[in-house]
């Protein structure tokens, strides 16, 4: 069962302040959530899954755009859910048909089969502005096959964004990728995971800040149920915020729930967005601006 979504009076006052559209109702954008649904006819689930699996039991695009809505959020970038799906981005390219102006799509490519790169220029035409890269599919070298250095090498033609689920172990090689193609956009989902056991070691935030000397390298300040303290009101996060905000700006940073897995439990859609909009005393009405819209809106929805 999901918990209360709604924003409340807050949530309104504050959208209703920090628009820039008056006549927009929803302006925020969610930089990452995942969508699936129960139709395992027409899309099935992937690597032996089956519907016992899938929690909560459904979270489908209505479903989305229904806690979305409710909380001044309007567009959202859809991610690839690699363990009930994987390669298979057909869910997520459905939705975007029928909601072109509010979903773009980080999908997945598997860089180890043939011709990633041209995979990746044909998902460009149905609103994938990015791929989910990530060693917890292939832990092996997962940066140093020729289809993922081809896929690089694309992204910096297309502008496709490479978004890393990473640990702070894995830094130093997206680092080392992103010297190799500086014209490569990049996106480090979650804050490299750092604090995910509770502690925000400084060395991890050492070197998720020494990334910002990449032009084109972004993060998303993202899935605060699965860091620090797990629950709200997340204010043990404020601190790497800041650390975030000085070293990459707010135009490279962008706020993003991870719903639905933020809207479970002891947390809500509420209390992600709640700490960007209301708790945070250091971050202008135009800092609140790039970290909620205009990031992923330049990063994501330029197609």
């Amino acid at each position: 069962m999901l918990h209360s979504l709604a924003g409340g009076a807050a949530g309104l006052a504050a959208m209703q302040t920090l628009s820039a559209d008056d006549s927009c109702v929803a302006p925020w954008i969610d930089a990452h959530s995942h969508i699936w649904t129960r139709d395992v006819a027409r899309y099935p689930l992937a690597q032996g899954k089956t519907l016992d699996d899938l929690d909560p039991p459904s979270f489908t695009t209505e479903e989305l755009l229904d806690v979305t809505h409710k909380n001044g959020v309007g567009k959202v970038v859809l991610i690839a859910h690699s363990v009930f799906y994987l390669w298979d981005n057909s869910y997520m390219l459905d939705a975007a048909r029928r909601h072109p102006d509010a979903f773009r799509i980080v999908g997945m490519v598997d860089d180890r089969a043939p011709a990633p790169g041209a995979a990746m220029r044909r998902l460009l035409a149905q609103k994938v502005t990015g791929f989910r890269i990530t060693p917890f599919i292939y832990n092996d070298r997962w940066l140093e096959q020729p289809g993922m250095r081809e896929m690089w090498k694309t992204a910096a033609e297309t502008q496709q964004n490479m978004c890393c689920l990473i640990n702070p172990s894995d830094l130093a090689d997206v680092d080392a990728m992103c010297a190799a193609h500086p014209e490569t956009p990049v996106v480090i989902d979650h804050f490299a995971r750092i604090g995910v056991d509770g502690e925000f070691r400084d060395a991890d935030l050492e070197a998720l800040c020494k990334l910002a000397r990449h032009k084109h390298t972004a993060v998303k300040i993202s899935a605060y149920y699965a860091l620090g303290k797990k629950q709200p009101p997340h204010d043990e996060l404020i601190p790497m915020i800041r650390r975030m905000l000085d070293a990459f700006g707010p135009e490279r940073l962008m706020w993003a729930s991870d719903a639905p897995y933020q809207i479970v439990g002891k947390n809500s859609y509420a209390d992600s967005i709640a700490l960007i909009r209301d708790r945070i005393d250091f971050l202008s009405a135009a800092d609140k601006q790039w970290l909620l819209r205009k990031t992923a809106e330049r990063v994501f929805f330029y197609a």
